[in-house]
């Protein structure tokens, strides 16, 4: 075959992830097939498997799918003979009266007849350079990235899902916070109108408990809108319209809690488990064999031509019905040769196109495999770091608590100004809120290493995926022969490209 058999290029890829020996990561090899169990939260666990379900983008990748399987068919099928016909007409014929032909065969008048013909013609474009098999191999190579694309969507909605549902855990916990201080903050203003009312503090304190408790109420509608916001997120990908998912969200309110450590393999296990650079590649694959598919026109194009009509007229003494005779027959078959030599310019820069697309291709794999050790290596640090602050905000809390109760046992005995209480009740609301925001990001941290490893595709493997119901409408719309079987489109992410032609699927 001519043009360029593909080659993988060399991509810069570090030995390990993460920074010295961090005990809280490991670099064994393992299965992200179901990742989001490591949160232990039977909620998550629900609202992936429905979202995997009922998803309409992660549909429509499957139903891509699909269509890459159909373009493929279209492609093979270039490998048997391209055009096979069969013709048939029955025609009323007239000539002119002022015809050459007329004046010398009827004395001037026209010649009227009925003619009628059958017959079969077809045309096969012997596949000498390869220029077919290049085009099938690039077929396959773009239904395989389909499928590539297919797992990053997947890989994509489970982490968008994990990261919302957080987020909405995070909220409804940043409400509670705002809710337990606006009862501390309440009793706080009762003791100060006590003690107005009897004179012993001025006004001035009693408008400032009022302040700081009003301020603390104000920051329950933007947060009470985050909530509604992510669930609403949430109802989207699972592919509901917006609303409070009912008992999909019955369980434990709290936020989801990560494990303290993380495996994580080696950088190479990235080029076979993210599907995204898997993608890349293939369609690199995919434009190299087009190559050859434009280098093919600069050389001459062989093929086998038959045509066999059955003809006949009712001139003279024939009859239409001679048509079936065997002496009726037109009979044409024989080899034919086309060359373009006269633009080869035009061929010669399309094969520059093809190879510059090729290399942009190429350089886009490359880009995609650093691009994704940054994107573990990001993702490790927040879930790392953000780890390391909430135990140091954890500690602030405790001693912001204790901190507020001997504010308010002092102020009761009138040992500590008002803006001693302020500022520690202040300080306490604001430590929770930044601890609550702090254990949100630990978790969407480790769901963020998890997305950047490629994990949670693996969970189609065995299954359909296209859902039933949408195979149905479309088989009551086309014939779709075999393939809605999921065998002939849900294909091992592991599986190469082919080079060889494959029957077609009728």
């Amino acid at each position: 075959m001519v043009g360029p058999d593909y080659q993988r290029p060399k991509v810069s890829v570090s030995p390990s992830f993460g920074e010295g020996a961090d005990p809280r990561l490991s670099a064994e090899s393992t299965n992200y097939r179901d990742w989001w169990k490591a949160f232990n939260d039977p909620v998550l666990d629900r609202l992936i498997a429905r979202a995997y379900r009922d998803n309409l983008t992660l549909q429509q990748a499957g139903v891509r799918v699909l269509q890459a399987r159909a373009q493929l068919g279209i492609q093979v099928g270039e490998f048997f003979p391209q055009s096979q016909q069969l013709t048939g007409s029955v025609q009323y014929n007239r000539t002119s009266d002022r015809a050459a032909n007329a004046a010398f065969f009827s004395g001037g008048g026209g010649i009227e007849f009925w003619q009628s013909t059958i017959g079969a013609q077809a045309s096969w474009e012997l596949d000498f350079w390869g220029r077919i098999r290049r085009g099938i191999q690039s077929a396959d190579a773009s239904l395989l990235a389909t499928l590539a694309d297919y797992d990053n969507t997947l890989v994509t909605l489970t982490a968008d899902v994990a990261n919302n549902y957080i987020a909405l855990r995070t909220a409804e916990e940043r409400i509670r916070i705002a809710q337990e201080n606006i009862e501390i903050q309440q009793q706080t203003l009762q003791i100060v109108e006590a003690r107005f009312k009897y004179g012993t503090v001025t006004q001035l304190d009693l408008e400032q408990a009022r302040t700081v408790l009003l301020n603390t109420q104000a920051t329950l509608p933007t947060l009470e809108t985050q909530r509604r916001q992510a669930r609403d997120a949430l109802a989207v990908l699972l592919g509901l319209a917006p609303n409070d998912l009912g008992d999909l969200l019955d369980g434990p309110s709290a936020i989801p809690v990560s494990p303290p450590q993380v495996i994580v393999g080696i950088p190479a296990d990235l080029l076979r488990r993210r599907p995204d650079i898997r993608s890349a590649e293939l369609q690199a694959v995919a434009q190299s064999a087009q190559i050859g598919v434009a280098k093919a026109d600069l050389l001459p194009a062989f093929s086998l031509i038959g045509q066999l009509v059955l003809l006949s007229t009712d001139l003279g003494t024939f009859r239409l019905s001679d048509m079936f005779r065997w002496g009726s027959r037109q009979v044409q078959i024989g080899p034919s040769v086309q060359w373009n030599i006269l633009n080869y310019g035009q061929i010669t820069n399309n094969v520059r196109v093809q190879d510059a697309n090729f290399q942009q291709l190429l350089l886009a794999y490359q880009r995609s495999v650093l691009s994704a050790q940054q994107d573990v290596e990001d993702n490790l640090s927040a879930f790392f770091r953000s780890q390391d602050r909430a135990d140091l905000l954890a500690k602030s809390v405790t001693a912001s608590r204790s901190a507020v109760d001997l504010a308010v046992l002092q102020y009761r005995e009138g040992v500590t100004d008002f803006t001693t209480v302020l500022t520690t009740q202040q300080t306490l609301l604001t430590q929770q809120d930044t601890l609550a925001i702090t254990l949100g990001n630990i978790s969407t941290g480790l769901v963020g290493v998890y997305r950047a490893l490629g994990g949670g595709w693996e969970i189609r493997e065995g299954e359909d995926i296209v859902p039933a119901e949408i195979k149905a409408e479309m088989r009551q719309r086309t014939n779709w022969g075999r393939l809605l079987a999921p065998a002939a489109y849900n294909l091992p992410a592991s599986r190469e490209p082919q080079s060889r032609p494959r029957l077609p699927d009728w």
